[in-house]
């Protein structure tokens, strides 16, 4: 065992399709842990989903969620498959899927039927609102968790709209807090020699990311806004730019850099509190003011005046950037020269040894062979299609 692979001798079966779950798993393949991911004829929808790369196996989802595992392709609908499946289950440290409530117990892998004979699986369901509670069965994607959660409500812009987040602001977070919850189970089994059924919804990951919203709405009766007046972003004469405030303080160095202390004198601006109240007062003087000068002249006023600020990068500009590319922040994904960022945390030798995504089924024979089976009988699974 190292802190680059504890999980180095795990066995995991990634059921799951998309992102939240298959991102779960591809973090414990991060940390040594063997991935199976399996995966229906027509692959896993992520594959289908984005610009199709040019070696056909791939969206830039799919290679992103779904490095170091190994991938079968097994068609669910035949008997043989499920028994395959429910094979590799009863071998598996940790099983992660994604179905709707009830779809894996009828494929033969629910928890219940599993645990009585691999009492120590730790069991992680993924779904849309959870395996209980009146929602159960509705089906979710990252949108409409934004949406149910609130998350799309305390995320309106200037022109009032509730916006949905361009990142996965429901997915990927219900990934990791899934990672987490597993990574524990597995460090509680040590002790209790049994593992345990995981439930994490879509709609709870992406309500637990707005964290301390919560109990601001609870406490004033509406999203109370704001709260550190004017931060956000700016469009100066030749891009964006995005100013932070953290204390009082920031707003007097802030007027001083923008060479505006008549701000600093109006009594609508003397605190957060005013200046949420008169925002809008305040932003139709500032945002033509930003206007008149480059970013770059902005932001070296603001850095020597000691605010906190910065370039809004596109993508391209943040891996080309110089400190990125120093520290490796952007690694090398092994598909189509693309990259993906570095898990945070993660020694650097974890995200090196990680193989690329792999294609649906790249690995059927050598996971049938572990499995037990001959080459003869991998052969007629194959031909017969039942697994592809």
């Amino acid at each position: 065992m190292s802190h680059a692979f504890p999980f180095r001798g795990l066995r995991v079966l990634d059921l799951g399709q998309g992102v939240a779950s298959p991102y779960c798993a591809m973090l414990l393949a991060l940390y040594g842990a063997d991935v199976t991911k399996v995966e229906p004829p027509e692959g896993d929808w992520s594959r289908g989903l984005g610009q199709k790369l040019a070696d056909g196996a791939h969206t830039p989802m799919s290679l992103t969620y779904n490095r170091g595992k190994r991938a079968l392709r097994l068609d669910l609908k035949r008997p043989e498959a499920r028994a395959i499946l429910r094979a590799l289950a009863l071998k598996a440290d940790v099983l992660v899927e994604g179905f709707r409530p009830g779809v894996a117990a009828r494929l033969g892998v629910g928890y219940d039927s599993l645990a009585a004979e691999n009492p120590g699986l730790i069991y992680l369901s993924i779904s849309g609102f959870g395996q209980e509670g009146p929602n159960a069965q509705r089906p979710v994607t990252d949108t409409a968790a934004q949406a149910f959660s609130g998350f799309m409500d305390t995320n309106r812009g200037p022109d009032g709209i509730p916006h949905r987040s361009g990142a996965l602001a429901a997915d990927v977070p219900t990934g990791l807090y899934a990672y987490a919850a597993v990574a524990t189970a597995l460090f509680a089994r040590q002790q209790t020699g049994t593992g345990r059924h995981i439930d994490v919804s879509l709609m709870a990951g992406s309500a637990a990311l707005l964290g301390h919203k919560l109990p601001e709405f609870e406490f004033d009766g509406r999203n109370p806004g704001q709260l550190n007046v004017p931060a956000g972003s700016f469009e100066a004469a030749d891009g964006w730019l995005a100013i932070a405030l953290v204390r009082e303080d920031d707003w007097r160095r802030t007027c001083a850099a923008l060479e505006r202390p008549d701000w600093l004198a109006d009594p609508r601006f003397a605190s957060f509190v005013l200046r949420l109240e008169h925002q809008a007062a305040l932003m139709a003087q500032m945002r033509p003011h930003i206007r008149t000068r480059t970013r770059e002249e902005w932001i070296a006023r603001l850095r020597d005046a000691d605010v906190i600020c910065d370039v809004v990068n596109t993508l391209g500009d943040w891996v080309a950037n110089p400190h990125v590319q120093a520290i490796g922040a952007a690694v090398p994904s092994g598909v189509a020269g693309l990259h993906v960022a570095r898990t945070p945390g993660a020694p650097r030798e974890s995200d090196t040894a990680l193989a690329p995504a792999p294609a649906a089924g790249q690995h059927a024979r050598e996971i049938l062979a572990e499995a037990g089976h001959s080459a003869a009988e991998i052969d007629r699974l194959i031909a017969e299609r039942i697994v592809l």
